[in-house]
């Protein structure tokens, strides 16, 4: 459904791996293909040995995430692999042992090259089992059949035997026929500190509504005529990813065409460093709205705007200002596309989690989601250097300030503020303190009607533009993750589908217990309206094969 673009090229790759690639070539990646193992299901790791297990060379470890040095194969830790790189000048590039993915021992993140990704997917293909006849068939006996544009772009750049070559005509049919997740989980490829980006991507392919709107490709790039010269169309790039994701390829795809995109509409947020998740799921929705929004509207309830990204995400919020002296009320409406809220104060000891059976590294307490939207609606008191005018008195006046919730969206996106900066100390933290969230949560308590009638003890009956059309009961769908330090952390995603739970960590994609999820620090909730949610489960069965009609274009060197 993509063409194409002459003005993409490939994200910078990271400046360690390219002094490692000016030295050294590609030779420490061609001795490394020997020793990559594969699995039918698109999963490759390092097995030098088949005697014994990896461990590290300098606490002889083996439980933690191991990396094997490119140039001298010695194997360090997640806690080691600095100090290797430090007592071994220039050896900064290592290999995931369990991932086969490249490492960068000095970002302390992986790093995406293409030509490192053509060995692997040539070791995958030389690796498939072959039928009786040598090839590759078809499994409807129709012969052989074509290979995807991915593997002949691979197996064309890279030369071997002749005879091997006849043997790889792939049936890709076979393979995605061993796969029984839904339709649409397919693992991302980390770019280079994309893990970010990464872990919102797959929480926007899998909203219903978003995810329904670009599989009836409602937006067409080729009647698409808001494409200028010199700018990407950002709605575009992402029709290309659910195309990439709904095709039935069940092999890690890279998104390195949106994310230039995304840095032509977001060049603040240009560079090769890791990014904030949510800053990133604002700055896309806002990118689609500034290409598809027909209108933008100044008005309390945003209707005028008909762009997906404001049809799905958007509500109303409003706030109540209650002047104390003479308790005039002034009342205003602001759209948002996400709510942000702060940890309530934990009430308990986090000795257990889930069943008890998991339990946090850090003693820091437990929060639950009703509590910090109990907060969010609380009214607070403004502080005297914050008196705001009021009308009826006629001067300033100290006042309460209240927030609800006027209208809900379809997709409710949670944003839990884990990122705290003093100004006294002028620093931030992370505050690392676990959330109880539940899988069906009722927004009823949180509207603008409720919170009205319980201020005023229930003595009100109606509430001006009380909306029961909406519905106020969501399912969760999605859960993006921080683990780690502010600086060096790392974001993934959980997906539940019909009631089971996936974990996308990158490219790696693997069913996880429900115990798992709920003992992550979560930093974003996506529920969507529960009519929704169980019409999506009853449309995404387990289809090996995409039914788009539409094939996806891989962008070359990319996917």
């Amino acid at each position: 459904m993509s063409t194409r673009n002459p003005l993409y090229t490939n994200p910078k790759s990271c400046k360690h791996l390219e002094d490692y690639k000016l030295s050294h070539g590609l030779d420490g990646f061609n001795s490394l293909q020997k020793h990559i193992k594969t699995t039918p299901s698109g999963k490759s790791s390092i097995n030098q040995s088949q005697a014994r297990i990896p461990r590290c060379g300098f606490c002889d470890g083996y439980r933690e995430r191991l990396y094997l040095c490119l140039i001298c194969s010695s194997i360090s830790c997640s806690s080691h692999t600095l100090l290797h790189s430090q007592s071994e000048n220039g050896h900064d590039i290592a290999v995931d042992v369990e991932r086969s993915e490249l490492y960068c021992v000095v970002c302390c993140d992986q790093v995406y090259d293409p030509d490192f990704d053509r060995i692997v997917m040539l070791k995958h293909i030389m690796d498939l089992p072959p039928n009786k006849s040598g090839v590759f068939a078809d499994e409807e006996g129709g012969g052989a059949v074509r290979r995807s544009s991915k593997r002949r772009r691979f197996v064309s750049g890279l030369e071997f035997d002749s005879k091997k070559s006849k043997q790889l005509v792939v049936s890709m049919r076979d393979l995605r026929a061993k796969s029984c997740y839904p339709w649409g989980l397919r693992g991302l490829n980390n770019l280079g500190s994309t893990c970010f980006m990464n872990s919102v991507l797959q929480a926007l392919i899998h909203a219903p509504p978003f995810r329904n709107y670009f599989l009836s490709d409602q937006h067409n790039h080729e009647v698409c005529k808001k494409r200028s010269s010199d700018r990407l169309c950002l709605p575009c790039d992402i029709n290309v990813i659910f195309s990439a994701a709904y095709s039935g390829d069940r092999t890690p795809y890279s998104p390195a065409q949106f994310l230039h995109s995304w840095w032509q509409h977001s060049a603040n947020l240009a560079s090769y460093e890791q990014q904030d998740a949510h800053e990133f799921f604002i700055s896309v929705l806002n990118g689609i709205h500034e290409k598809e929004g027909k209108a933008r509207s100044l008005g309390i309830d945003n209707g005028d705007c008909q762009c997906i990204a404001h049809k799905v995400f958007s509500g109303l919020l409003r706030s109540d200002v209650t002047c104390m002296s003479c308790g005039f009320t002034s009342t205003t409406y602001d759209p948002c596309i996400d709510i942000s809220l702060n940890l309530d104060t934990p009430n308990c000891s986090p000795t257990n989690l889930a069943n008890k059976s998991v339990k946090p590294t850090e003693n820091t307490g437990i929060s639950t989601l009703s509590g910090c939207l109990d907060l969010f609606t609380k009214p607070e008191k403004l502080g005297s250097d914050q008196k705001l005018f009021c009308e009826n008195c006629q001067e300033r006046q100290e006042s309460l300030k209240q927030m609800s919730i006027k209208r809900l969206p379809s997709v409710l996106c949670l944003h839990v503020k884990r990122f705290e900066h003093s100004p006294i100390k002028k620093m931030s933290r992370k505050i690392d303190r676990y959330l109880q969230f539940p899988y069906g949560l009722d927004m009823n308590p949180y509207l603008s009607s409720s919170v009205v009638r319980n201020r005023f003890g229930n003595r009100i009956f109606g509430v001006e533009g009380d909306d029961l059309d909406t519905s106020a009961e969501y399912e969760i769908f999605a859960v993006v993750t921080h683990s780690g330090m502010l600086d060096s952390g790392h974001y993934l995603t959980y997906l539940r589908l019909r009631n089971q739970w996936y974990k996308c960590d990158d490219a790696w994609i693997n069913e996880v217990d429900e115990r798992v999820v709920r003992a992550s620090q979560c930093y974003m909730l996506f529920y969507v309206q529960k009519t929704l949610y169980y019409k999506a489960n009853e449309d995404l069965s387990c289809q090996p094969i995409s039914s788009r009609k539409d094939p996806f274009v891989p962008i070359a060197g990319c996917c």
